[in-house]
């Protein structure tokens, strides 16, 4: 199992909530950047890292309500048709903030499936019950740790306020997605899941 939510769950909590200082990124500011205030760029300013972060975000928000829309015709497990339901709505509603923010700042969004989102549509096509269930959710573990990585890079690289805002609110419910994922893939395959501290503290304490 990934050792990611372990090691690097903490920090990318931690700028969800320290975000607010980071918000217009004076360091990742163009030279054509207007301001609304002095060291404070006008709404929908983007730099390289904005449309760079809507374009990957909305390919991967698309991939995600159509693999999970597949899940749940496909899946064996309730565990894995639930997680694939939630899927859906969370980045349903995600995809349609995106859509919003892109328009306003005039960033062309993907339309269709990136290239290897279509690879792992086609391989689980082929797949049913247990197979498909496994390989679904071990597809999930690793495209919620590339868009939790995705998120805390344009907290903290983005130069338009209301898209690291929207980067800020989406990344708890991210990592949530990911626990959810390593739990049910360990439930499917026996994987080990590595206590937390807290909860190592709390095993001890029982007789």
């Amino acid at each position: 199992m990934s050792r990611f939510p372990i090691v690097v769950t903490a920090g990318l909590l931690l700028l969800c909530g320290t975000a607010a200082a980071q918000i217009g990124n004076p360091a990742g500011m163009g030279a054509d950047t207007r301001m609304s205030e002095p060291g404070v760029p006008a709404p929908h300013q983007t730099n390289n890292a904005d449309r760079l972060f809507a374009q990957l975000l909305a390919a991967g928000g698309m991939a995600e309500v159509e693999l999970g829309r597949m899940a749940d015709g496909k899946a064996k497990a309730d565990s894995v048709k639930d997680f694939a339901a939630t899927l859906v709505r969370d980045h349903s509603d995600a995809n349609s903030k995106l859509k919003d923010l892109a328009e306003a700042a005039k960033i062309p969004l993907p339309e269709e499936l990136h290239p290897d989102h279509q690879v792992v549509r086609d391989r689980l096509e082929k797949l049913d019950g247990d197979a498909f269930d496994v390989a679904y959710i071990k597809a999930q573990i690793v495209d919620h740790q590339k868009t939790a990585q995705l998120l805390a890079w344009e907290i903290n690289a983005g130069e338009d306020g209301d898209m690291q805002r929207f980067a800020a609110s989406t990344l708890p419910i991210v990592l949530d997605h990911l626990r959810k994922a390593q739990e049910i893939n360990a439930a499917l395959t026996g994987a080990a899941v590595r206590i937390l501290p807290e909860k190592m503290a709390e095993t001890k304490s029982k007789p």
